[in-house]
């Protein structure tokens, strides 16, 4: 998997980091096997600048074979540094094998403050593509830690993969695992296999590599939950 980690792309004004990388897969999609996106919540502190709730995201890459990581990552930070709002402070993240102290990093990220030399030095220590692309350029913090998360296979949720944001209204459980979810569970982990989900809004967590969608009862229809 090749992952691509954005974050602080956005202002108070704008649509969000999640929509600038929805707008990035469709830029990649006819070169590379777009998997998905998914959203990665960091430390909510008052000291931390961020838009509103301090989350990255990361779009997942499925190899097929050679990629060359520093052209792709010279063609997401030029397509990101376009389409990035003013006032914010972006970076990006472009990695085809992630390092375990990564994931911890990005482990640190959701728990402690973190400074911008951190996630450089870090970066640096292993040759990994990361840069910043404006203001303080503290968005490398978020880009770095958001593909260690992503790469646990166990953090975060998908805003995007397969067809979910196609469905709409009440759907059976077939047509959403035909729509990309793997599987779908109730909290307690027990596999929901038959019936209805609300599908209005369907955000599966990131579980094994997977994305699984966790479900609570709601009368006659199971309603979909939104869990990092």
């Amino acid at each position: 998997m090749i992952y691509i980690g954005l974050d602080d792309t956005d202002n108070l004004d704008s649509s969000g980091t999640g929509h600038l990388a929805r707008a990035l897969v469709d830029a990649l999609r006819d070169r590379y096997d777009v998997f998905g996106i998914t959203r990665h919540q960091l430390l909510r502190d008052s000291r931390v600048p961020c838009t509103k709730n301090n989350s990255s995201a990361t779009v997942h890459l499925r190899e097929k074979g050679p990629v060359d990581v520093a052209a792709l990552g010279d063609f997401v930070a030029a397509f990101v540094q376009e389409h990035s709002f003013p006032g914010s402070d972006p970076g990006v993240c472009v990695v085809s094998a992630v390092p375990a102290a990564v994931s911890a990093f990005g482990r640190r990220v959701q728990s402690e403050l973190v400074c911008r030399a951190d996630a450089l030095a870090l970066a640096g220590e292993y040759g990994l593509y990361l840069r910043g692309l404006g203001g303080t350029e503290d968005g490398v913090i978020g880009a770095l830690a958001s593909v260690g998360l992503a790469a646990t296979g166990n953090d975060g949720r998908f805003i995007l993969v397969g067809t979910i944001r196609a469905l709409s209204g009440v759907q059976p459980i077939d047509a959403v695992l035909a729509a990309g979810i793997s599987a779908v569970r109730t909290l307690e982990g027990e596999p929901v296999t038959a019936g209805l989900v609300d599908a209005a809004k369907l955000r599966p967590s990131l579980r094994d590599g997977q994305p699984v969608l966790f479900v609570a009862p709601g009368g006659d229809v199971w309603q979909p939950l939104k869990l990092d």
